[in-house]
This record gives C-alpha cells, structure tokens and sequence, in this order.
C-alpha cells in the first residue's frame, strides 16, 4: 500500500463482499455506503435474505479486548430483551472477524428514523430504556476500555490543538481559555463529590438511535466507556433552560422507574458537554489525515474556524459558572 494511501481506501466493493462472504453469506453485488466516519460501515446486499450492516473498525483505535467488550455489553443488553442492536455471532459465538488488516463485525440491518428529543412522550420512553441499559452497565466495569474523564477528554485533546493544529495568532487566546476551562472542569469534578462511573453508550445522540413503532432502538455502542450515567442523558436536552429542564424531569421520570439517579450528577452536564467539545476538536485534528476528513469538514482547521471556536469555548466558561439544570 503506498505510504500515501489511507488504510480506508483499501475497502473496495471486492473486499467487504469477500469478507462477509467468508462468513458463510452468499453476497448480491449490493453495496451501500453509509454515513461513518471514525469506522467504515456498509449495507450489502445478501441472495435471498435481508440485507447485512458491515462494521469495519478504524485500525489502531481499540484493541481487541476492547471491542469484544463492547459487543459482550450488546450480547447482555439484548438477552434482556432491551431495544439493542447487537452484532452477529456465527456458530461458535463469535462476533469479531478478521479479513485482510481490518477487524470487522456484521449486523441487522435496523430502520427507523431519528427520535423527536423535543416530545417529552418520547423522552418519558426513553428514559426507561436507558435506565434499564444502565441497570445492566452497573452490574460490572469495563476491564479494557477507557473512563471518560478530564485527561482523555479534556487535558490530551488540549495538548494536541495547542501543539499541532491552532494557528499561531490564536495560540495564546486558546491556551488561555482552556486552561481556564480545564481548571473549571477538575473543580467541578471534586465538586461533585463521589460518582459512580458505569458502562454507558457514551454517544447517546439522535444518530444513535433509531426510532420505529414508538420504540427506540439502540445503535452504535462503539463509544461505550465508564462514564457517569448522565453522560447518556444530556445530549437529548436542547433548548433554554425552563425547557431543557422540563425534558430532564420526562426522562428522569422513565429512568427512575428501573434505575437510581443520582442528581448529583446534574452538577457535571455542562462539564461533560465541554469536554464533548474539547474532544470533538482533537478527534478531527487526529483523523485529518483520513480523506473523508477535509471533504466533510472542510470549515476545519481554517482561521475563522478557530475564532468561532475559541468564542464558543470562552462561552461555555461562562455556561460552567451558572448554576446546575435543576427539576421543575
């Protein structure tokens, strides 16, 4: 492969058919791609039955540990009837393949639409499947996969901005910032008291989850980690604050009904949603040099990205030094 070529481009039509097909599925020449882009993820066709998802992992980001866990927590959500959607296991039970230098997985094919956040019936539903998937994600710890916490989120993504990606003339402004923020976060943190980290989907967004038959159903556990159960919770608030308060109660009236909440933990969604920013920064800094990179983000990485960047975060600073979202 050239030194040029990303491992990515590798992934032709031939090759996604030939490895589902080393799986025993006899392939249509059907293949569609779907949008992904920390993975590759295919829909291909298969002679005589439903069509299959290919899950291609990027190489390098988990080891295999780490993604068998992952599939394990899928394997004993859906054993409890939870609205999942799991990997397929051939006869022996396995749900990790190799083909090629690509591990990979095959799912359902699942539809659906993204839920409405805004309909508190809806929040109300899905406020008892996530707390009936935390119930589950409480009985164990991962053993391999990360904590979500300020030095992976917060401190490594800060480090790599400052010292490869900001523009020089923006340098002090970011630094100033973030260290501010960073500061703000570990106090916020100690704040907060003792929280119980569980295994959580860890990318609880609208699309993650696909709505069908006034059900949700869960996708995409690829982000699952340790992390406080409101990490599941506040991406589905938006809106000001009287509103984002009113959706909190529909969801935490579903989710108490299966699983202790812990309002402490309301104290840390603005601090887990600046460090989803921090994050989201150095997640594109570190795959910038995937083609599908620069052609999906393009504003990345431009000047007047950084300014608009280095104001949203001065923001959020701001955001951090207001009081928690409390219930009605």
């Amino acid at each position: 492969m050239p030194a040029s070529q990303h491992p990515f481009q590798t992934l032709t039509p031939d090759f996604i058919m030939d490895a589902v097909e080393n799986q025993g599925y006899r392939c249509d020449c059907r293949t569609l791609a779907l949008n992904s882009y920390e993975n590759r993820v295919y829909q291909v066709g298969i002679e005589g039955g439903q069509p299959l998802i290919a899950k291609f992992y990027r190489p390098g980001r988990w080891s295999e540990n780490q993604i068998r866990e992952e599939h394990q927590f899928c394997f004993e959500l859906a054993k409890q009837e939870l609205p999942v959607v799991a990997p397929w296991r051939n006869r022996v039970g396995e749900s990790l393949f190799h083909h090629g230098n690509f591990s990979f997985a095959l799912y359902p094919r699942q539809g659906g639409h993204a839920p409405e956040f805004d309909n508190l019936d809806n929040l109300l539903i899905l406020g008892r499947m996530l707390g009936r998937i935390h119930g589950i994600g409480a009985v164990q710890p991962f053993l391999a996969r990360p904590v979500l916490n300020s030095t992976n989120f917060g401190y490594e993504s800060v480090k790599l901005i400052r010292d490869k990606f900001i523009p020089d003339e923006y340098r002090p402004s970011y630094t100033a910032v973030t260290d501010q923020l960073l500061q703000t976060i570990d106090a916020r943190l100690a704040e907060a008291g003792p929280i119980r980290y569980i295994r959580v989907h860890g990318d609880c967004h609208s699309g993650n989850i696909l709505w069908r038959d006034e059900a949700p159903h869960f996708v995409d556990f690829d982000d699952a980690r340790m992390a406080p159960a409101v990490q599941d919770l506040w991406m589905m608030l938006s809106g000001d604050r009287a509103r984002q308060s009113a959706q909190l109660e529909a969801l935490l009236d579903g989710y108490s009904e299966f699983f202790d909440f812990n309002q402490a933990e309301l104290r840390l969604i603005e601090t887990l949603r600046t460090l989803r920013m921090l994050h989201y920064s150095a997640w594109l800094a570190r795959r910038w040099s995937d083609p599908i990179f620069p052609g999906t983000f393009p504003w990345f990485n431009t000047v007047r990205y950084w300014g608009e960047h280095i104001l949203e975060l001065r923001e959020q600073l701001a955001m951090l030094a207001e009081p928690p979202l409390e219930l009605p």
